[in-house]
């Protein structure tokens, strides 16, 4: 196998999707094949780690101890079971979602969804039988992109945590405004009854990821978890490229 990869590098080598730099000065052996940016756009992605709060994920600012539930989780659990993101929304990452979600470059894809499934690999380990959906775009917003960025990240995740892809049941029945142009009550208004389930008896007892590529107030992932748990999931876990640093 080692043979072959360095044979297709030979004649198509291969360059970071973000910042097209050559990756072969680093040898294919020692390069991570599962996470194929280069040095210089990978160090600068800004991993989430502890201190957080262990339900929505949120990180907390230096100078706090240790994991704790967050204010707004305190005074409203959500509907998901946990949510998490790898990354912050900032720096090349946020420049590559960018570039993936509103200027078609749909190649970002793969490496992107190889970037999510790489982190649900350990963090949703000893979870068996889950089953994967993507936040769902309105059939207009999706006549608008071409695309829903949300379900070929999740075809990656699927396919990493041998899980099945179910991007059908869960639909966003209501048009919205776009969540980037509102603040966190509008949000949580905006997308109020926004989603529905066509397929009950796909979701009744089941263990759901779900997953989307960049989370902010997380007000769409606890109205789509919401709308899940309704229609009968037994627990959800919200699955996030990236996030912000405050909600």
């Amino acid at each position: 196998m080692n043979i072959f990869r360095n044979f297709i590098d030979l004649i198509y080598p291969p360059r970071c999707p973000i910042c097209q730099a050559f990756l072969e000065e680093q040898k294919a052996e020692e390069r991570d094949h599962e996470i194929p940016f280069c040095e210089g756009c990978s160090s600068s992605f800004i991993q989430i780690t502890s201190p957080l709060c262990p339900v929505c994920g949120r990180p907390f600012a230096a100078g706090t101890v240790s994991d704790h539930v967050c204010e707004n989780c305190l005074r409203k659990r959500p509907f998901f079971e946990k949510a998490r993101a790898p990354y912050l929304y900032e720096g090349s990452l946020l420049n590559a979602i960018h570039e993936f979600k509103y200027a078609e470059k749909t190649y970002l894809a793969k490496p992107l969804g190889l970037l999510l499934s790489s982190f649900a690999k350990t963090w949703l380990h000893g979870h068996p039988n889950l089953l994967v959906m993507p936040v769902p775009l309105h059939p207009r917003r999706l006549r608008e992109r071409g695309f829903n960025q949300s379900l070929l990240l999740a075809e990656t995740v699927a396919t990493t945590l041998d899980a099945r892809l179910d991007f059908s049941s869960l639909k966003r029945i209501r048009y919205t405004q776009p969540q980037t142009e509102l603040g966190s009550e509008e949000r949580k208004k905006n997308v109020r009854k926004a989603f529905g389930v066509s397929n009950r008896d796909a979701v009744k007892g089941r263990a759901v990821v779900l997953v989307d590529d960049v989370a902010t107030t997380g007000s769409t992932l606890n109205e789509c978890a919401r709308t899940l748990r309704r229609a009968g999931c037994r627990r959800v876990f919200c699955l996030v490229l990236a996030r912000t640093s405050t909600a």
